[in-house]
């Protein structure tokens, strides 16, 4: 009997950094037992696994955390790059201590922000905004590759996917642009979806993923490279691959 094997994928660790560095949607929520879903002004999430957070001096949550630490946890969307009906293709929830900064600490903190991650909105931080930090206690990741609980000190281990920057761009191309490419690959689908709608969800160095929108559901499908790879000129040679010699699992 033939063993169903699963491509090789990152590990969750590096998933839910990848995660992080993107930087997409969050919503803060607090354990008041209220479910308020609370959208930062800005959030960053640092290679430790703790968040800086800037909320509006006037929030509740930047006065309740003012001296003292509570408990909440942080939601990031990991949104796909083309649409989708299904457009959230990943989770990574944060769960600690939340604290307000004092004035000296939040200047601290957007300087480390701004080395890493340059935004205008820092400049509102004593003027009408403050600073929260986030420290960790435990982290989750949810996506196609399944749902696995971190340690902080596992997560601070990892990188991000060596492509995370650019992937947005490469899949919104793909998508735009190169239709035949994509019409390639699904032809390296199982008979049962050849008839869906094949959109690029994904790409990360151990291979691309692709969303196959159907009447009835939406399936993930990986097409593994041959080897993870790290650069882009590896990258384009295990595409061209693909295209003539496809190496494929499903995950439902």
């Amino acid at each position: 009997m033939t063993e169903n094997r699963r491509p090789p994928a990152p590990h969750p660790a590096e998933r839910a950094r990848t995660i992080a560095a993107r930087g997409g949607r969050a919503a803060l929520l607090p354990s008041d037992g209220t479910e308020h879903r609370v959208v930062p002004v800005l959030h960053h999430v640092h290679a430790r696994g703790d968040a800086t957070i800037v909320l509006p001096d006037e929030h509740p949550l930047t006065g309740a955390a003012r001296g003292t630490e509570i408990t909440a946890m942080l939601e990031i969307a990991d949104h796909a790059a083309v649409q989708l009906r299904e457009p959230v293709r990943g989770l990574l929830w944060i769960t600690g201590w939340l604290r307000t900064l004092d004035p000296r600490e939040a200047r601290t903190a957007c300087l480390d922000v701004a080395d890493e991650r340059p935004d205008p909105r820092l400049l509102d931080v004593g003027h009408g905004a403050s600073v929260l930090r986030l420290s960790p206690a435990s982290l989750v990741v949810a996506d196609a590759e399944g749902t696995t609980s971190l340690r902080p000190e596992l997560f601070a281990q990892a990188d991000p996917d060596p492509f995370h920057r650019q992937e947005d761009h490469w899949l919104r191309h793909l998508e735009l642009s190169h239709r035949d490419v994509v019409g390639l690959l699904a032809g390296h689908l199982p008979e049962q979806l050849r008839g869906g709608h094949v959109r690029p969800l994904g790409l990360d160095r151990f291979g691309l993923r692709l969303r196959v929108e159907t009447t009835e559901e939406d399936h993930d499908v990986r097409i593994a490279f041959s080897r993870p790879v790290s650069t882009a000129g590896e990258l384009a040679v295990e595409l061209r691959r693909l295209m003539g010699c496809p190496f494929l699992a499903q995950r439902g």
